[in-house]
């Protein structure tokens, strides 16, 4: 059996989770001193977002220097301190690598402005075309173009992200060599996984060309020599260890490179993220709108997934929220009238499928997006720009504000709700961002809502521990075009486990196949009381139930 495929993980955000010096930034002494309660929770790994020196422009996704620790969230010794606690908690650490991109505060990028050509072909710079428009027309994914001119030369840089995070040139494998060299550090430091920022977007092509759709990601996303590159660096770092986990982060991918990404032989990575089921709620593949989910292509995707990758032996990481999207329990479920269903329902819906779980921090306790009114509440660049375009295609204020409220990356980045004292506990200084207004209600000391979520999140990671059918069960849907139930079924030697996720608040029933009712059914977990299968079965607002069959 794997190494990974009994384990889950739980990312913290470090500016959100706790500070412990009241400068309103959370610190990695916060983190271990929540130890404690992550243990408790169950969780194997945990993985922290950047904490290395960065301007901050993209909150730690634009690195100025990759083997170093912000003194915003502490020292090496602090880090030290939080490495050996985590262990003796039997928690590992998994650190980001943000390798497609620099800050262009970075020691390299500024040798390369400098005229160091040595570290110029660190990056991509290219001249303007024979008529004087851009290198190419790509656009950035944080909006506008995706070049900038370098300096007072005649040539350009990409940046496929933010104007500040300057794209890596990987065909250089001097660039490769530094990377690798990053990696090997933090392996020496005792970390035991990795998490690869946009990793399949680091193979641009040698000769860069216009995109017909004017977009460009077609032309750097998984392309062939990605694999190369990730075999390359398996072999250079974390592949001469048995026991390190991998998840890359996937933009726009493929179930065939998620196959080839992940497949134990091929030597990559243990799991990808990938991203589909989180547009269901983009008009028109727009994510600055706002449109209910569409159900059916929410379960067609993650199906393609677990039947794609189960298939051809890929591993998938199971997830519903991260520091990059909006509070999933607002997304698919009811926050106000069903909060415990809706957040044990998602969570079951996961955690019980095939793949790696992974716990975003307050999830576990149900929170939710904390709807700021202002948009100086915000402090995501990518809203500020996505408010701007907004204005300029001329929507109204009110219309873009109820838009950002929806989408906005800070609704999951608001400071962890510890407890319902100041700032929930969070800080005794004012927090970087506002905390949600509801931290009196939901927070890790409520009775009547988190503590509920908490100990069924508990029970799905016991559960996966003890159960070689949720580690290694095979996956098939379960009528799969019912209008409000997401069931499926996993087996293995022998064994057959039933899941039924409910997405509604209407009452529905699903017709239970006779092959399933003949065997002998021990309800295992659910959000309501104890039930026996049936036939017609039943299910309440936001219910979920899993039985176990023989």
């Amino acid at each position: 059996m794997s190494t990974f495929h009994d384990k889950v993980i739980y990312q913290a955000y470090p500016k959100s989770f706790k500070d412990t010096n009241g400068n309103g930034i959370g610190d990695l002494n916060g983190v271990k001193e929540k130890l404690p309660y992550l243990a408790e929770l169950g969780v194997d790994m945990l993985w922290l977002n950047p904490f290395y020196n960065s301007p901050q422009n993209d909150n730690g996704y634009d690195v100025a220097d990759y083997t170093s620790i912000d003194p915003m969230f502490g020292t090496w010794e602090d880090l030290d301190a939080l490495v050996s606690e985590a262990n003796q908690h039997g928690i590992d650490l998994m650190l980001d690598m943000v390798l497609n991109h620099t800050s262009t505060d970075h020691e390299w990028f500024q040798k390369a402005l400098a005229g160091d050509k040595k570290y110029q072909d660190f990056y991509i710079l290219r001249e303007l075309q024979e008529d004087g428009s851009l290198p190419t027309n790509w656009e950035s994914k944080f909006g506008g173009k995706a070049w900038s001119k370098f300096g007072d030369t005649n040539k350009y840089y990409l940046h496929l992200y933010d104007v500040t995070q300057a794209d890596l040139n990987w065909r250089n494998p001097e660039v490769r060599k530094e990377l690798y060299k990053v990696v090997n550090f933090w392996l020496e430091k005792g970390v035991k996984g990795f998490r690869f920022d946009v990793i399949n977007v680091i193979g641009k092509d040698e000769e860069l060309k216009d995109a017909d759709d004017g977009v460009g990601k077609s032309h750097y996303t998984d392309t062939p020599i990605v694999h190369d590159y990730i075999q390359e660096m398996n072999k250079e770092t974390f592949g001469q260890h048995e026991d390190i986990v991998t998840v890359g982060e996937m933009s726009s991918t493929t179930v065939e490179n998620g196959v080839k990404y992940s497949r134990p032989d091929r030597d990559e990575l243990s799991m990808i993220f990938s991203f589909h089921h989180l547009k269901v709620d983009y008009k028109d593949g727009e994510k600055w709108t706002t449109i209910p989910f569409d159900f059916q292509e929410l379960k067609n995707i993650l199906n393609e997934w677990q039947e794609g990758m189960a298939e051809e032996g890929g591993w998938n990481a199971l997830f519903w929220n991260n520091h990059d999207q909006p509070r999933a329990n607002n997304r698919f479920g009811d926050v106000e009238n069903y909060p415990v269903e809706t957040s044990t329902m998602l969570a079951q819906t996961a955690h019980l499928l095939r793949g790696t779980p992974f716990v975003y921090q307050g999830e576990e306790i149900g929170m939710t997006n904390p709807e700021f009114d202002d948009l100086d509440e915000y402090v995501d660049i990518e809203t500020h720009n996505a408010y701007k375009k907004m204005k300029e295609d001329g929507i109204a204020h009110d219309e873009a504000m109820e838009i950002i409220k929806q989408k906005s990356r800070d609704n999951s980045r608001t400071p962890m709700q510890w407890n319902d004292s100041e700032n929930a506990g969070f800080s005794e200084g004012t927090p970087w961002l506002n905390v949600a207004d509801n931290y009196k209600d939901i927070n890790t000391e409520n009775e009547t809502v988190s503590k509920k979520i908490f100990t069924y999140y508990k029970e799905l990671i016991r559960l996966r521990k003890e159960m070689p059918i949720i580690q290694e069960g095979s996956y098939k849907a379960l009528e799969l075009d019912h209008p409000s139930i997401f069931a499926y079924v996993r087996e293995h030697e022998g064994e057959t486990l039933l899941v039924l996720n409910h997405f509604y608040a209407e009452e529905d029933a699903i017709t239970i196949p006779d092959d399933l009712l003949d065997k002998d059914a021990a309800y295992l977990i659910g959000n309501r009381a104890e039930r026996t299968l049936e036939k017609e079965f039943k299910m309440g607002p936001y219910e979920t139930a899993a039985f176990l069959l023989k």
